[in-house]
């Protein structure tokens, strides 16, 4: 059984490659075992496979979970961070993009409203050039950001779906992610939420949006001073639960 194997950020360091062709015994074989292969084959990754997201097929996955011939599996770590009228709710605009470039807040404001939007709830992220951490202050030249893009863009979708879930007024949904390099100044990632007036749920599903992208959407960044440079990972571990519905 041949699959293909994704490695991000610290794991890629780690192993010197972001994409392996893994063959397993047998025609069944379990995420467990792939883990199992990849530690025996690659004793660099044997430390930091434990603490590694997975998927299958761009879907979270655990364990006990079946790997078929010509899968493509991927390690990564933890993320860096009721419906309305079906009629109406056919008219919202949704947008989900991995960005190379600049982002356009007035493109996509526009984007996601119409003539029946009387509020936008609108987060960006930004590149901060400084940081205390336990008084000491850090200085950041830049970050690099890396995506599992196909996987990155279905979890941006399965957030825009719990927040309609919760917060059914709402109209128009943005969410967008930098990648590449960004200098200090820069914004990082976009999420937008329109509705009809500004107590029908926008700046609560603005909030959940950031929230929840920084738990499952695969995505992280390097931090670069003049000190060296280094992943920043999350500490969110992922669950059945997070599985798309």
């Amino acid at each position: 059984m041949d699959i293909t194997v994704l490695l991000f950020a610290t794991l890629k360091d780690h192993a010197g490659t972001d994409r392996l062709r893994l063959t397993l015994p047998g025609e069944q074989a379990t995420l467990r075992d792939v883990i199992t292969h990849l530690r025996s084959q690659y004793a660099e990754l044997s430390n930091v496979l434990g603490m590694a997201v997975a998927a299958i097929n761009q879907e979270f996955a655990f364990a006990p979970d079946p790997v078929h011939h010509g899968d493509e599996v991927a390690f990564f770590p933890p993320v860096s961070g009721g419906t309305g009228d079906p009629v109406m709710e056919q008219r919202w605009t949704e947008i989900f993009r991995i960005e190379a470039g600049e982002i356009d807040l007035n493109e996509l404001t526009s984007a996601i409203t119409t003539p029946q939007t009387g509020a936008v709830c609108l987060f960006s992220g930004y590149v901060r050039g400084e940081t205390t951490s336990e008084g000491k202050l850090l200085m950041t030249a830049r970050l690099d950001y890396e995506a599992y893009e196909p996987m990155a863009l279905a979890k941006m979708k399965q957030v825009a779906t719990e927040i309609r879930e919760r917060w059914s007024l709402v109209q128009g949904i943005a969410i967008v992610q930098r990648i590449g390099t960004l200098q200090v100044g820069e914004p990082t990632v976009l999420i937008a939420v329109a509705s009809g007036h500004r107590d029908q749920g926008c700046f609560e599903a603005a909030r959940y949006g950031i929230d929840r992208l920084k738990e499952i959407v695969p995505i992280w960044k390097k931090e670069i001073s003049a000190d060296g440079s280094q992943w920043v990972e999350g500490h969110y571990k992922p669950n059945e639960a997070d599985k798309a519905q």
